[in-house]
């Protein structure tokens, strides 16, 4: 377990890289070789890459995420990050996105409207 001074380091490390990651346009065409450099270079932070993002069950990466010590927060924006990333070709992270949402709104034992409505928007499309 970390200590409240690290907690909060680790903290702030990970609200820069999901700011980082959320700060990328995605637009509807393949990524620039740049661009895919970004992202390798920001989930590397996780652990993961693109490759591995498509590899893993959904499971697996939120457990992954869970020792990176993402909190609720931290798992939704990552969660917006992967719908983000789903409008480009050839990623479809909606399923992800998905089981992650779901897992924030039943561990962490409060509703969350806005949870919950990315949830059924999810399952609309």
């Amino acid at each position: 377990m970390l200590n409240k001074g690290l907690r909060d380091e680790e903290s702030i490390r990970i609200d820069n890289v999901l700011k980082t990651l959320r700060s990328l346009d995605f637009v509807p065409h393949p990524l620039t070789d740049d661009t895919k450099l970004d992202i390798e270079n920001q989930l590397k932070e996780f652990g993961l890459n693109i490759q591995t993002l498509v590899d893993y069950q959904n499971e697996e990466l939120i457990t992954l995420l869970i020792r990176c010590h993402l909190d609720f927060n931290q798992l939704e924006q990552f969660a917006d990050f992967l719908i983000d990333f789903s409008h480009v070709e050839n990623y479809n992270f909606k399923n992800k996105a998905l089981a992650i949402y779901q897992y924030i709104q039943q561990e962490s034992k409060v509703f969350s409207f806005g949870i919950n409505t990315k949830i059924n928007s999810l399952k609309n499309k």
